[in-house]
């Protein structure tokens, strides 16, 4: 049995707060004099209850003010004319004017056809109004609804900060129907799925409209954070690299029961809302993207996922891609950044070579280096080769005591240099991988201790890791861009030991 589908007005309902909701929208003034046209658009009024395929206004979902746009499908399959996206662009427009996130949920098969390429090209100032909307930090959210087809998915339908659909929910570009006419043969069967569109990396997650109010109100206060206590001053601090060798950092940090990123944000975060995919179609599950809030202080959060194996190199081209969405979010929402690293290295296969890995990190360093955010990268675990490289540059570098940075594994520098991994070992000490190295070289600001391994005190690390990572969020927030931007290339151009 199908399920039932919400109309916009019980949608509305559902998620804004009983009695909130306050419509903006104007009488809709028809560009037409075309008889048939103006006999459907009558029918369409009664048979839907209202005057357009969109409804626009605001109300409080969980009492925090939002201005909403939803679609009507039972007027005219919720398609957009140019008195459609009148009411959408003013909408957009006076959200912007009153500092007001965002959130959309269309349901529509796209273009009117009966006005034609007029209304066809309706979708480039919708564009361009969320275009404006999110270039003043102002969140856009996205709920797809069954079905969005066409030109909606190809302009609004697809520009939000974050991406949910409705279970089920056909989603796509082309019509079915059309293909259909067009080819002679059936599209193919759950291509347009909203869990397919899931498990391609293209919308974050699948919830029902009950779910919804939640999971905005929650991204919405990791989003738009109020204003943030002080933060105190971590024990941390005061932590000195350990004395052990490199190769003893090396080796615990491959010990499976060491905490990853996962471990950290279940242990340390005080909320996570996971993100999914680059929203063009991949989705590697060796990076981890998220919405995430430690303590008073909310950012994006990307990092590496650890592999199961210590020396399985799967992160490939994808990973960084995805990582470089979360780069883009952060600078649009204008929230730090954290990064964190816990590689044995990129993936080495025709694939990465064909996906094009070497531009990847080069893009990733190249976006890090300039964000218009406050970055902090935190070095988990491993920290081998370009993967790690590609999401270290930031304005402050948190370590676990353990962790390391190196070119190569140790095992392939060992390779190079005496063409046999039996100097491993050697080869860690010699190039200065580990914490002490990198404290003394002034790339690590931040050292979190382990007692005396990580991977015996999961809970207790996370949650020190988790002081330091608020901590070193709160002091970046209040520097100006600016600043950070220059100090953040000085900081690059004078590593090694302190002088003087």
């Amino acid at each position: 049995m199908a399920p039932t589908r919400l109309t916009a007005s019980q949608l509305i309902d559902v998620v804004v707060d009983d009695g909130t909701f306050t419509r903006w929208d104007e009488p809709a003034m028809q560009p037409t004099t075309d008889e048939a046209y103006l006999d459907d658009l009558r029918r369409a009024r009664e048979k839907s209850g209202v005057d357009e395929s969109v409804i626009t206004g605001e109300g409080l979902i969980r009492g925090r003010r939002v201005a909403v746009i939803v679609s009507e499908f039972t007027f005219l399959a919720g398609s957009i004319g140019q008195a459609a996206a009148d009411r959408i662009v003013a909408a957009i427009e006076r959200a912007t004017r009153e500092g007001l996130p965002l959130l959309a949920g269309p349901a529509s098969g796209g273009t009117r056809m009966q006005e034609g390429t007029l209304a066809f090209l309706s979708m480039v100032r919708i564009t361009a109004a969320v275009r404006a909307h999110r270039e003043a930090a102002l969140p856009y959210l996205v709920y797809l609804r069954h079905p969005t087809t066409g030109g909606v998915m190809a302009s609004w339908g697809s520009l939000g900060h974050m991406t949910v659909a409705e279970p089920g929910a056909m989603l796509g570009f082309l019509g079915p129907r059309v293909y259909e006419a067009l080819y002679g043969e059936p599209f193919p069967e759950n291509v347009q799925v909203a869990e397919n569109l899931f498990d391609k990396g293209l919308v974050d997650a699948v919830v029902s409209p009950d779910e919804l109010p939640a999971i905005l109100d929650r991204a919405l206060t990791m989003l738009v954070p109020d204003a943030a206590a002080p933060v105190a001053r971590p024990a941390t601090l005061d932590t000195r690299p350990s004395t052990v060798s490199a190769w003893t950092s090396v080796e615990r940090s491959r010990n499976p029961k060491r905490p990853g990123l996962r471990q950290l944000l279940t242990y340390a975060a005080d909320d996570v809302l996971p993100l999914n995919g680059t929203g063009q179609g991949e989705n590697d599950p060796w990076l981890l993207l998220a919405i995430a809030r430690f303590g008073t202080r909310s950012c994006i959060v990307l990092g590496h996922n650890r592999p199961r194996h210590p020396l399985n190199t799967a992160m490939g081209p994808a990973s960084l891609r995805e990582a470089r969405r979360g780069m883009r979010l952060a600078e649009e929402l204008g929230l730090p950044l954290l990064t964190v690293i816990d590689t044995p290295g990129a993936a080495l296969s025709k694939e990465a070579e064909e996906g094009g890995l070497a531009g990847e990190i080069a893009r990733s360093l190249h976006e890090l280096v300039g964000l218009r955010s406050p970055t902090v990268s935190v070095l988990l675990g491993q920290g081998a080769g370009g993967g790690a490289l590609a999401l270290l540059p930031a304005d402050r570098t948190i370590a676990a005591q353990h962790s390391w940075l190196s070119p190569l594994p140790p095992e392939g520098a060992s390779a190079i240099v005496h063409r046999t991994t039996e100097f491993a070992a050697q080869m860690s000490e010699a190039q200065g991988v580990h914490v002490a190295a990198l404290y003394a070289n002034r790339i690590v600001d931040h050292i979190v201790d382990e007692r005396d391994d990580a991977a015996t005190e999961a809970r207790a690390f996370s949650e020190r890791m988790g002081a330091a990572i608020e901590y070193e969020l709160a002091a970046v927030a209040g520097t100006p861009i600016e600043t950070l931007l220059r100090e953040r290339v000085t900081r690059y151009r004078s590593l090694g030991p302190a002088l003087g």
